[in-house]
């Protein structure tokens, strides 16, 4: 479950940290991401991930692709320093660690349903569940998310999303108790282009 959560960076049932922006900035962006995420039909992105360890002098990268597809299809695909792929699809969750392949079916586990639903949820960015409150950086607007589940926040301490002008995702970021973290970027997003099913086959 942890390696899971490590590399899917997110967790259900979040809440908005509290921050600087002001209700009237926080509803406009509320607003904007939740009809982006409306007309959002499939993603592609390329991504760069980061992987800091306080006992380590260089963080760890990674790189990779996104793809999503509307309902609930994701795929993450590290290409490079090695192969490795996690697939959400029809309530099965497929690993492929370099040709090794394995599966787990969320379908009859709550906590993998809520983290199925969440995964799409982070992808287009539409997480707001809560009437709390936001902060934003110079130029773009970010929200922080603790989880209210304490089994979860023995793994997760707060949960980044960064969002361009635009209200696409741009960044996240994972926060560990120990305060390690994960940091993905996101770039060379397209959205709404044909995504074949061969993409999603396992």
């Amino acid at each position: 479950m942890k390696k899971l959560l490590y590399i899917l960076f997110t967790i259900p049932i979040f809440a908005i940290a509290q921050n600087n922006m002001d209700v009237s900035e926080a509803s406009a962006l509320r607003s904007k991401v939740k009809s982006l995420a409306e007309t959002t039909k499939t993603i592609t992105a390329d991504f760069v991930q980061y992987k800091h360890l306080d006992f380590l002098s260089n963080d760890i990268e990674s790189k990779g692709k996104l793809s999503f597809k509307s309902p609930d299809l994701v795929k993450w695909a590290y290409i490079k320093p090695f192969e490795y792929s996690v697939l959400f699809k029809d309530d099965m969750l497929y690993i492929n660690n370099e040709g090794n392949k394995s599966n787990v079916d969320i379908g009859s586990n709550k906590m993998f349903r809520q983290l199925n639903k969440l995964i799409s949820a982070s992808v287009t960015g539409d997480m707001f569940n809560s009437e709390e409150f936001y902060f934003k950086t110079d130029s773009n607007s970010e929200v922080h998310f603790s989880p209210k589940d304490k089994k979860f926040a023995k793994y997760i301490k707060e949960f980044h999303i960064v969002y361009n002008s635009d209200a696409e995702v741009s960044e996240v970021k994972m926060v560990e108790p120990s305060n390690d973290y994960t940091h993905i970027i996101f770039s060379n997003r397209l959205t709404n282009q044909n995504l074949p099913d061969a993409v999603f086959a396992h």
